[in-house]
């Protein structure tokens, strides 16, 4: 057995360290297709991992000085190890009855989150927080007492750096290419390889066996889908992604699937839903003219258009089919999606470029160009705080050409407007003019500009010889200007110190569902 103040201790603390952490991104990935994955979520996550290791770390504490012995304290990594190795397993049956429970109490992610990962990682996290008061406590049997500081700060900082190390493998290296599940394992086998070592026994052995074992258990479909069949899913940095087959029809879902976010039918163009706005509202804006007053609207507008969230690209093909001269940027943060397009949802447009970026950084260098900036990056039911900001939208305002409007999709709850009135204020403090386009009871479009903009000039648009409409778009056109309607007042302005989004979404299911 190693000797109790050897280098040994040291990496058991780092190993231990490394797991920590890894289990906790792991966790919170564990929850994202089930809860989401908002600051909420990341939120509970943390809170019950700091609880569960104050409590090992008090544990530890008196286990060490009842029992100060090397073989109980690797005893107790191996359960650990144990339970980790059970976790991905265990989420599945009980994630899975957790959200139907709790959609029938209506309760939100907030709720739901805290209690998975209490149920799933608290007592694995509480025995490895365990470790480290243990370790020391060994590492000082015998030692000078004059060392005692020196010992005490190098397994703390061997325990730190491993922790460094586990959040930056998990979240960079093994989720990404491995998956959530065996990212779990794989943090287990290296702790429960460890941990064997310094019991130097046989059967401490048959641990790490059983582990490594565990990973050859096929993954499977990590959520099954309610209607249709699953055909693609993955996991990136970013988020769980999934494509669902019904009918013909395919759909992307991201995280827990609250919203679709892409749509494909063969052959078609028009889906019959808020991507379709997107064709005939940034007529909105003053028509061009060409020539002498009263001449004909010039063809070809808009000419230059940035989709902020082009997921798989439902918006960005059907530019390319009935505007093919315009020039789409289509900035995606996760180029996962883009692979995803191409593969499974027609994702073909000669005139686009995409940009594998975060929305508001790309846009803060570019160009001010864009006759159409189209905002759909928010991931429902919560959106990037920093994206529904004055700030956000003074660059929109900046990035604009002259007449240029922006298209927001906002989702929200039936019957509630909360959302919506609070970013049409914000909008409104850099873009004075706007409406609304309420398309479904889910999902609202608004449009703003900083030049008057009317629902009648896109009746204008589809009229004529000449009109830059397509007529194969002139009813879906008719029927989005006459459902346009004046903005909705009394929201609160937010800016990138102050913006509740998470809270203001919670609020508003809660109040949906207890209607």
């Amino acid at each position: 057995m190693p000797r109790a103040g050897s280098r040994y201790l040291g990496l058991l603390v780092f190993t231990v360290g490394a797991c920590t952490m890894g289990t906790e991104i792991a966790g919170a990935r564990l929850l994202a297709p089930y809860f989401g994955d908002s600051t909420i979520v990341w939120a509970n996550t943390i809170a019950v991992v700091l609880v569960a290791l104050s409590i090992g770390y008090w544990l530890g504490g008196r286990l060490a000085d009842r029992r100060p012995e090397l073989r109980d304290l690797c005893a107790a990594v191996l359960v650990g190890a144990t339970l980790i190795t059970l976790i991905p397993f265990l989420a599945r049956p009980f994630l899975g009855a957790s959200v139907d429970a709790f959609d029938e109490l209506s309760v939100g992610a907030f709720a739901g989150s805290l209690v998975g990962v209490l149920v799933l990682l608290a007592v694995p996290v509480m025995i490895l927080g365990s470790v480290s008061p243990w370790a020391l406590r060994i590492a000082m049997s015998g030692a000078d007492l004059g060392e005692s500081g020196q010992l005490a700060g190098r397994l703390y900082a061997l325990s730190t750096a491993g922790s460094l190390v586990g959040t930056m493998v998990s979240a960079l290296v093994t989720i990404p290419l491995l998956g959530t599940q065996r990212t779990f394992i794989v943090f287990a086998l290296v702790v429960a390889v460890v941990a064997a070592v310094g019991l130097r026994k046989l059967w401490p052995a048959l641990v790490p066996a059983a582990v490594a074992c565990a990973a050859l258990v096929p993954v499977g479909t990590i959520k099954a889908a309610g209607d249709g069949e699953v055909i693609f899913e993955a996991e990136t940095p970013h988020q769980y992604i999934r494509v669902v087959e019904e009918d013909g029809e395919r759909r992307l879902e991201l995280n827990e699937g609250q919203a679709i976010h892409s749509i494909y039918r063969p052959g078609e163009y028009l889906v019959g839903n808020y991507w379709d706005e997107h064709l005939v509202l940034p007529f909105v804006a003053a028509p061009t003219v060409t020539g002498t007053a009263g001449a004909d609207r010039g063809p070809g507008w808009p000419r230059r258009v940035a989709i902020l969230g082009n997921a798989a690209g439902t918006v960005a093909r059907a530019y390319g089919r009935f505007y093919p001269e315009t020039k789409v940027d289509a900035v995606e943060i996760d180029g996962k999606l883009t692979e995803v397009g191409r593969r499974y949802f027609g994702l073909d447009n000669p005139n686009m470029e995409v940009h594998t970026a975060d929305a508001r950084p790309w846009l803060r260098s570019a160009d001010p160009v864009y006759d159409v900036i189209m905002v759909d990056a928010y991931h429902q039911p919560y959106i990037p705080f920093y994206l529904a900001t004055k700030e956000f939208f003074e660059l929109v305002r900046d990035r604009l050409a002259p007449g240029g409007v922006v298209l927001i999709n906002v989702g929200h709850p039936e019957q509630s407007d909360a959302l919506e009135k609070n970013l049409t204020a914000t909008m409104r403090e850099a873009l004075p003019f706007s409406l609304r386009d309420p398309v479904t009871e889910t999902n609202t479009m608004l449009v703003g500009s900083a030049d008057p903009i009317a629902a009648e000039n896109i009746l204008l648009a589809s009229e004529g010889r000449r009109s830059p409409i397509p007529n194969r778009l002139d009813s879906l056109a008719r029927d989005t200007a006459l459902r346009i309607r004046e903005p909705l007042e009394g929201g609160d302005v937010w800016t990138d110190d102050h913006a509740p989004v998470e809270w203001l979404v919670d609020l508003s299911l809660l109040e949906y569902a207890n209607e």
